[in-house]
């Protein structure tokens, strides 16, 4: 009988993806991968199919099958395309664990089928818990599921809470490296353009959580995601903007105490975390040296000048599908972004507007939840043009 974890990604080409590939190579007898699936990134896909020999691959895009199957198939990988296949691959009896590391909205059905079939999730996916987090997370309960995250802040909490489950958390501190653009006013956010918002100074990452963290929502994002993950109030999440990005996140606990979690912006701890839990695996990862950062600075967010942080706090005190029009209303106008449609300032006024006016419904189903998702769409699209 093997003690590998069987690892199902989903969205194995992306940045987050192709770093668990990493992990997953330097531990062949911790770990082998079932499932590995991308939208279009089909080269790709065949060559980490070919090395790491999954059972099944899922190609998102239908018009890329042939190309796929007529290259697996000859190996004995089983070969699906869609997105219903994304949702009926992760149910395979022969998964441990699910790693979403999907962009956006598109991971919540999939995480939801997963968790219906009882699997375990490492989430990346933050949206799934930030359009949808209290059906999440009762329904993890519901099936004894558990989610280990993925995002290095949220890593960073859940491993301070290691051994701490028993002590109420008096608040987290999740830190951000204030993007790219920290410290600079309205006036030079008004002209600035993709290329300089794709610019990070810590973390290597993908094009939309890039443009995210540029321009706070990505900490908003987090701030929600905080919530459900680790059942807090709106009152209990702070943020502090950390420009090195050596502390991930803190916990305080009632007796003022409070624990962080260190060590250099990279992304392949806290995937490992993830997946290896409870155990940490040796790892020849770069170290960190205090005197390399003889100062580590500490900072107030500026959510005057980055409105998106205030207005994910807006809607998670608001609750119901708030946060859900928070998040189809940003993924849209991050795409227009990269596309030169909208301004980096003109992002934050179509999200308002369209939780100004997007349909509110306090207490959502998931169908509810698809169709907010879609009209917040429509309406941000109209906005823009």
């Amino acid at each position: 009988m093997s003690n590998k974890k069987s690892i199902a990604i989903l969205g194995s080409t992306g940045s987050i993806g192709t770093q668990a590939l990493e992990v997953i190579k330097s531990h062949p007898e911790n770990f082998q991968v079932e499932v590995l699936t991308a939208q279009n990134n089909v080269d790709l896909l065949i060559q980490q199919s070919i090395q790491f020999r999954p059972n099944a691959v899922v190609i998102g895009n239908d018009a890329f099958y042939d190309k796929v199957f007529n290259v697996l198939d000859p190996l004995g990988i089983k070969v699906y395309s869609g997105e219903k296949s994304l949702s009926s691959v992760v149910q395979m009896d022969t998964i441990d664990v699910v790693l979403t590391a999907l962009v956006g909205y598109a991971g919540l059905v999939p995480t939801i089928k997963a968790i219906e079939a009882g699997k375990h999730i490492a989430l990346a996916n933050k949206e799934t818990l930030v359009v949808a987090g209290e059906l999440v997370t009762s329904l993890a309960q519901e099936k004894g599921v558990n989610i280990y995250p993925v995002d290095s802040e949220h890593s960073a909490i859940f491993q301070c809470l290691v051994g701490e489950f028993h002590n109420p958390i008096e608040k987290i501190i999740l830190t951000a490296s204030g993007g790219p653009f920290r410290g600079r006013s309205r006036k030079f956010l008004e002209s600035v353009k993709k290329e300089q918002a794709l610019k990070h100074p810590n973390w290597d990452m993908g094009a939309k959580i890039t443009i995210d963290s540029a321009s706070l929502m990505n900490k908003g994002l987090e701030v929600i995601e905080a919530k459900w993950l680790f059942n807090l109030r709106e009152d209990q999440v702070d943020v502090v903007v950390h420009p090195q990005s050596i502390i991930h996140s803190m916990v305080q606990f009632e007796d003022s105490s409070i624990k962080a979690q260190m060590g250099l912006p990279d992304m392949r701890v806290p995937i490992m975390f993830a997946l290896s839990y409870p155990d940490r695996l040796k790892a020849d990862f770069p170290r960190f040296n205090f005197m390399d950062y003889p100062q580590l600075t500490f900072e107030q967010p500026d959510s005057d000048t980055f409105r998106n942080l205030a207005l994910a706090f807006h809607a998670l005190g608001r609750e119901g599908n708030a946060a859900c029009i928070l998040n189809a209303a940003n993924e849209v106008v991050v795409s227009a972004f990269l596309e030169d449609k909208i301004s980096f300032l003109g992002m934050s006024e179509v999200i308002e507007n369209c939780l100004d006016k997007v349909h509110f419904i306090k207490t959502p189903s998931l169908e509810d939840y698809i169709a907010t998702d879609k009209e917040t769409r429509i309406k941000a699209l109209e906005l823009i043009n």
